[in-house]
């Protein structure tokens, strides 16, 4: 326990120095229970806690409607970005902006130039996602805490780490009952993958 809040206080320390906002430190709170919970240590939920908000900061400068179209996930230091930008150019830049920031090692960017119907999918899209995250949590065979899932344009994008294959088996089952899913992408890594890392 006593690591736990030394690990709160420490990332409570870096975020104060950084300049973010007291909302974003009172974050720490849930970040410090969530791993607790999860596969991941205390220290590397920090560390992808504070590559998510650099992450963010950098996006955030260089373009506020970048940042607000766009969502990011870091699990262990590899980052999922999704969302939708105006032009191809924007989507490489975002790629340049994550790999600039310290400790980042792998990147999968899944965002997408937008079109038309960007904005009439971003309602189904949200539906998908929550529906999703409601199926996991009810599904007692399932780690939900060890997912992140988001959708864009009915592609779900599955992220976290699975117990074994057939609890990742079922995380994708669950994603298929649902209506207005056209594709599952699944960064998802294996609790032995990591465990032989």
């Amino acid at each position: 326990m006593k690591l736990v809040a030394y690990a709160l206080f420490a990332l409570s320390s870096l975020l104060t120095l950084s300049g973010c906002t007291p909302t974003v430190i009172l974050g720490g709170a849930a970040i410090g229970g969530v791993a607790v919970a999860e596969e991941r240590s205390v220290g590397t939920v920090i560390d992808d806690a504070t590559i998510k908000v650099q992450i963010g900061n950098a996006i955030f400068q260089k373009s506020e409607p970048m940042f607000t179209s766009t969502s990011t996930t870091v699990i262990d230091g590899v980052v999922l970005i999704t969302g939708e930008v105006p032009t191809p150019e924007d989507r490489v830049e975002i790629s340049r902006l994550i790999w600039g920031v310290k400790g980042v090692k792998e990147l999968h960017n899944e965002v997408k130039v937008a079109d038309s119907e960007g904005l009439s999918n971003f309602a189904s899209d949200s539906l998908i996602t929550t529906k999703l995250k409601l199926l996991l949590l009810r599904d007692p065979e399932i780690m939900n805490i060890n997912y992140s899932v988001d959708t864009v344009d009915g592609t779900v994008y599955l992220m976290g780490i699975a117990q074994n294959e057939a609890e990742l088996q079922r995380v994708k089952n669950h994603a298929k009952e649902i209506s207005g899913v056209r594709h599952i992408v699944s960064y998802v890594k294996l609790k032995s993958e990591l465990n032989e890392a």
